[in-house]
């Protein structure tokens, strides 16, 4: 069966909610979903799964989370090959640099040599209605480049 595994950093919940949608979404397509806090994990955890997915936030303007700082540069170094990968995250567009942080993990993955499997989905502050289709969306198109 494939495996999808998302790792997100959240400080207010927001994004945890959004890693959480993903991870019903892709329950829903029948597949095993593994969900972590990204200090709870590491990088190399994606070589064992067949989809890939960041959740995060953008903190202050426009940098990545402290906490998942480490999990960013270890992902660079990886050869995730054959896998599938998506990005999705919120942010404040109050900040030049909205979802800035949803933009690095896209580069960061495109080194690693994963195909993306969705445009990414930015959420402004909490999701609503709107946003859950769309991260619903991301989850199937993922699925499908997947299959």
């Amino acid at each position: 069966m494939t495996l999808a595994k998302i790792v997100y950093a959240s400080m207010t919940g927001n994004t945890e909610e959004i890693a959480d949608i993903v991870a019903e979404a892709f329950e829903n397509l029948d597949l095993d979903v593994e969900i972590d806090e990204c200090t709870q994990v590491e990088a190399e955890d994606f070589e064992d799964a067949d989809i890939c997915v960041v959740a995060t936030y953008t903190y202050g303007e426009g940098d990545l989370p402290d906490e998942i700082v480490d999990f960013y540069e270890d992902l660079q170094e990886l050869d995730l090959s054959g896998k599938i990968f998506g990005v999705c995250g919120s942010g404040d567009t109050f900040y030049d640099q909205y979802c800035k942080s949803v933009d690095d993990f896209e580069a960061a993955f495109a080194k690693t040599g994963a195909t993306r499997g969705a445009d990414s989905v930015k959420v402004e502050m909490a999701a609503e209605e709107e946003d859950i289709e769309n991260l619903e969306a991301f989850a199937k198109k993922i699925v499908a480049a997947a299959s």
